[in-house]
């Protein structure tokens, strides 16, 4: 199954990674462990069908799976300029990175992008 495929209505986080094969959700639940240890005052939602967290009301990082990846979104022109690491991952659409899921998930690298995610918000609404 990829996201696109999946046209029923997601109630939550849950949901949607149970309807994924085992290796795509134990993938889509490691992303998901780490943005809640990255920033615990994150909330989870759904939003535009996939999980997504906010942050002050403010949508922090959406996850998604798919057959062959795991995208996050948003991955700015700002984050690319300033991580050298997201020159080994395809990048598709606007703001879109992407993980293979034949491959190791780069946790540090996540966890950075969440993390400048998290400035940019806390920065946009005066929180630091």
């Amino acid at each position: 199954m990829t996201k696109s495929s999946n046209t029923k209505r997601v109630r939550n986080i849950e949901q949607y990674i149970a309807d994924f094969p085992v290796n795509i959700q134990a993938r889509l639940q490691e992303v998901r462990d780490i943005i809640k240890k990255a920033v615990p005052a994150a909330e989870e939602t759904i939003s535009y069908n996939m999980p997504a967290f906010k942050l002050n009301g403010v949508h922090l990082i959406y996850f998604a799976g798919w057959k062959n990846h795991i995208s996050l979104y948003p991955f700015s022109s700002a984050m690319e300029a300033s991580l050298p690491e997201a020159a080994a991952y395809k990048r598709s659409g606007r703001g879109t990175i992407q993980f293979p899921v034949d491959k190791p998930l780069p946790v540090e690298f996540v966890e950075m992008i969440v993390k400048l995610r998290e400035r940019e918000i806390r920065n946009k609404i005066n929180l630091e």
